[in-house]
């Protein structure tokens, strides 16, 4: 007999999620992790004070009320509006694309109709019919001067590929906002957990046993058959040894430090659109809890191409790469014992909310209401 129900490889979101609600219906969970923390990759920690996003910015919004809900029960969240700054040749501009935006980009424009009637000329410039590559794409929505300011570059940084070799499906539309507003999301809810995102995975994780330091696929022999069932949250291709093809991910470098100043950059994200500066943003941690101490603490985030052994972060979405993803997906659901989740188990892109609720569904699904 096996000796646990679940065994849960990864402590992140969803693993939590899965583990938290599979030990409420007195079902026996063990949870591993290969790093030597839990919360994955919302994982926050204590700098002088200030809770740093370890692994890059994660702003909780969602529209969903059973999930904004179901995270409350874990933390407090405060008020938090991402508002992120975009910085060009020594310009900033306010994002997303809002009438702050447009009217610095072109100070004869004042009004809504203005700025309407501007993006249709300058889309005019460029007509572009059935957009085959994403800077067409860009083109034909928002015109040359927003493509080479907030797109090209930036979007190249990211995906390290030519925009010209991307598809043009990455940008199905570009928020433009005919108000003075600045908020990023138009979500019902939105905000930062007041003492960061650490302790939420810890009160989910109370009272299950969970390893640290330990490698599923280094102790595969041990951990095969200890539960019923496997819930793996890591990559779905390496869990069968790439033995169909390999996935391709994007990953990502973080730089951090601690400054001896109060004040960094006045926001907690700073976007750098131009690809000669290496970063793709600037992220001041403090700011995500409105904080005053005395010093502070920045990071840079730069991203990187993968290879087998660096950490993924992103899911290249192609339709090649989904086509073999769609082939991993049908051996697991014959296969039966293994449930995939999270954005490497799915190979998806998901928002917190999104995890969240990919969580609870899958719980219903396996354990029932």
């Amino acid at each position: 007999m096996a000796q646990y129900d679940y065994l849960v490889v990864g402590a992140g979101l969803f693993g939590a999620i899965f583990a938290h609600e599979a030990n409420k219906r007195g079902k026996k969970v063990l949870v591993i992790d290969k790093r030597d923390h839990v919360a994955g990759n919302i994982y926050t920690k204590e700098v002088e004070g200030i809770n740093v996003h370890v692994y890059g910015a994660h702003i909780f919004h969602t529209s969903n009320e059973e999930v904004w809900n179901y995270v409350n029960q874990f933390a407090k969240f405060n008020r938090y509006t991402n508002s992120p700054i975009a910085y060009y040749k020594g310009q900033v501009y306010n994002m997303p694309f809002n009438m702050n935006t447009f009217s610095k980009l072109w100070p004869e424009v004042r009004t809504p109709a203005e700025a309407k009637a501007k993006i249709e000329a300058e889309r005019a410039k460029v007509a572009v019919e059935n957009p085959k590559n994403l800077e067409e794409q860009a083109l034909s929505l928002g015109g040359k001067e927003i493509y080479e300011i907030f797109v090209k570059g930036y979007t190249q940084k990211q995906w390290g590929r030519p925009c010209t070799e991307l598809p043009a499906f990455i940008i199905k539309r570009l928020p433009f906002r005919f108000t003075y507003d600045n908020n990023y999301f138009n979500d019902d809810y939105q905000g930062i957990p007041i003492g960061g995102y650490t302790q939420i995975v810890e009160k989910m994780l109370d009272g299950i046993e969970v390893r640290l330091n330990t490698d599923f696929l280094e102790n595969r022999e041990e951990y095969e058959n200890i539960a019923d069932k496997i819930v793996y949250t890591g990559m779905i291709d390496q869990y069968y040894n790439y033995k169909l093809g390999t996935l391709e991910y994007r990953s990502l470098r973080f730089e951090t430090e601690v400054l001896d100043e109060e004040n960094f950059q006045g926001n907690a994200v700073v976007n750098y659109e131009e690809y000669e500066i290496p970063y793709t943003r600037i992220i001041e941690h403090k700011h995500f809890e409105f904080g005053t101490q005395p010093k502070t603490v920045i990071t840079r985030e730069y991203p990187a191409t993968w290879h087998k052994g660096d950490e993924p972060y992103y899911a290249m979405n192609d339709d090649k790469n989904n086509a073999l993803y769609a082939q991993y997906k049908k051996l697991a659901d014959d296969e039966g014992k293994v449930i995939f989740g999270g954005r490497l188990g799915l190979y998806k892109y998901f928002d917190m909310d999104d995890t969240v609720a990919a969580a609870l569904h899958c719980v219903k699904k396996e354990l029932g209401e």
